[in-house]
């Protein structure tokens, strides 16, 4: 913030830590799972994900951990986080990092111990937040147990539980795959096994044989591998590649659409393995299933869907009874400054889902960081910022990813000797693969591994950045990006028009700036304007056809010097990138 607002900074820092303190206090008084304020608590929560193997090491082996969360809750608490997502750490040859498990039922020795998970569960209910669990159901490890038996005979129960083919001849009597499915990560999607003369489906890594769906056998066993951890206190589950739980019993040839990717394979439409039908019989029976627990447990759907019909179907529809969060990536994913587009996105996710709550996305693991993605490279704070409140603001339950809050770069590998993840090993140099966007949370400046391990080779390097973007330092500083998120989620919940208003398009034909009020009768409306242009602009709020007829703004929160109450409803000129929003009070 600039020195025109100085004078009420500190009163109004010290407001927002009373609420945020107050909220706290009240969220720990509940019990884990429990309703806060007569609502459902996922519905406007700030969720954060965690990559357990970048967030803390506490055992100094250069990988983070379970118990290294656990040491770092506080400061989630302090952010206001109301639930953590961790991806996988279950026990996992790690060939995708996790994504390719082993057993469903207990935690990979990299990252502790069952004891330890128990006790962070614990530890988070204490701190007010809940622990969310990603669970990937379409794929195991080609060395689960399930596998290895499937592999070693085609009699074996366990052989149907997988996706199989004889494929078709070749020549000198050799098989060829079935169809012309390719792998997510390059090559034929189909993996020949001589032992039992056949090829099993694999949407990813071929060491990631996907499940076999169609067998209720399956179902029962990953029902019970949720349950297992639902006793155990998780708020949830975070379904990774759900639409691809189904494939085409009659494994047609997908249609291809002209060119190829970075992996060098043939660009199809993915009309046969992605989004069948089927899954949603399935999606209803699991929501059926964790609705027998108390606490309003939550399952969240990774879902890159191209059309808002679409999302709609993964809520359920006019229904509701399948995932309450699908993650909406249309907005987050826009990836470029465009208001008009952010408006059009917004307000289909406000009007087109049969009044579902819309869980905005704009940073998570596989994605290169909003910072880079959104940044001109010269104004990159200040659209941080733009991009911050326009997720904390809008009518949503609010996805963080660790480090999105101190604005971390994306550090993507320079030479291919340096890549980790396998997608980026195979395809290089046209795809570099996912470590940018995964390397260590910088906690500090105390060490080259900026406080995340006290082992100088940690599993993906820390990049140089550190000494200045560190959760110790931006802590300290009260102009930066962690405060700023800080405040913004302290805003959201203390404010009922942030927190539970409906959500009006204010100056709807402005191309630069997206300008919106949020509305709650038991509060005052709460105004937001984002430039989203590098020229200042001024915006037309007409607030008189939501009935405001008169009153003054108090600006809430604002990072440039457009921070000055106005004596009148009348909105400041907006300077470049900048951010405003303010409350109406009455006269």
């Amino acid at each position: 913030m600039k020195t025109k607002c100085g004078a009420r900074w500190g009163g109004w820092v010290a407001l927002i830590s009373l609420a945020a303190a107050a909220t706290s206090a009240r969220m720990q008084a509940a019990p884990a799972g429990a309703s806060v304020g007569g609502d459902v608590w996922w519905k406007h929560a700030v969720i954060y994900e965690i990559y357990p193997r970048s967030f803390q090491d506490s055992n100094g082996d250069g990988v983070g951990d379970l118990n290294g969360i656990t040491e770092r809750l506080g400061y989630l608490q302090w952010l206001g986080v109301d639930a953590i997502w961790i991806a996988p750490m279950y026990p996992s040859p790690q060939v995708d990092f996790g994504y390719d498990i082993s057993d469903y039922e207990s935690v990979d020795p990299r990252y502790g111990t069952l004891a330890d998970f128990d006790r962070l569960v614990k530890s988070a209910r204490s701190d007010g937040i809940r622990v969310i669990l990603d669970l990937v159901l379409n794929h195991t490890s080609d060395r689960h147990p399930w596998f290895v038996a499937a592999a070693r005979s085609r009699s074996d129960p366990k052989h149907d539980w997988y996706v199989w083919s004889d494929g078709k001849p070749g020549p000198d009597g050799a098989r060829l795959p079935p169809n012309n499915w390719v792998s997510l990560f390059g090559g034929s999607a189909w993996e020949w096994v001589p032992s039992v003369r056949q090829f099993y489906y694999h949407k990813f890594y071929k060491q990631q044989p996907d499940l076999n769906w169609r067998n209720p056998a399956v179902e029962q066993a990953m029902f019970a591998a949720m349950r297992f951890w639902l006793d155990r206190g998780v708020a949830g589950f975070r379904l990774d590649a759900i639409p691809e739980l189904f494939e085409d019993p009659q494994l047609r040839d997908e249609p291809a659409f002209g060119g190829t990717n970075a992996q060098g394979d043939l660009n199809l439409q993915h009309i046969y393995t992605n989004n069948l039908p089927e899954v949603h019989d399935t999606l209803r029976r699991m929501r059926a299933m964790i609705a027998r627990y108390n606490g309003d447990r939550v399952l969240i759907g990774e879902t890159y869907l191209p059309k808002i019909a679409d999302l709609d179907r993964w809520y359920g529809g006019d229904r509701h009874d399948e995932l309450q969060l699908p993650m909406d990536m249309q907005v987050g994913m826009l990836n470029r400054l465009d208001a008009a587009e952010f408006r059009r996105r917004i307000e289909d996710v406000e009007t087109k889902v049969h009044g579902s709550q819309p869980l905005l996305v704009f940073d998570n693991h596989d994605q290169i960081r909003s910072w880079d993605r959104y940044g001109d490279g010269v104004h990159n704070e200040a659209i941080a910022k733009l991009i911050a409140a326009l997720l904390l603001t809008c009518r949503d339950t609010a996805l963080l990813y660790q480090g999105q809050e101190l604005g971390q770069r994306t550090t993507t590998p320079t030479r291919v000797e340096d890549v980790k993840d396998p997608i980026g090993i195979t395809g290089w140099p046209k795809e570099k693969g996912r470590d940018g966007e995964r390397t260590p949370m910088q906690w500090n400046a105390s060490n080259p591994q900026a406080g995340f391990s006290t082992n100088p080779q940690t599993w993906l390097p820390v990049p140089p950045s550190y000494r200045t973007i560190n959760v110790e330092s931006e802590r300290d500083d009260p102009e930066s990006l962690l405060n700023w998120y800080h405040r913004l989620i302290a805003l959201r919940r203390n404010r009922p028009a942030l927190h539970d208003g409906r959500m009006v398009m204010l100056d709807p034909n402005n191309p630069s700036v997206l300008a919106y009020a949020r509305l709650d009768p038991r509060g005052n409306p709460v105004v937001v304007a984002l430039n989203l242009s590098a020229q200042p602009q001024t915006v037309s709020l007409a607030l008189g056809s939501l009935g405001i007829q008169g009153g003054t703004f108090k600006v809430l929160l604002a990072d440039l010097a457009t921070v000055d109450d106005t004596p009148a409803l009348q909105a400041p000129t907006l300077p470049p990138y900048a951010t405003w929003v303010a409350e109406v009070q009455a006269r």
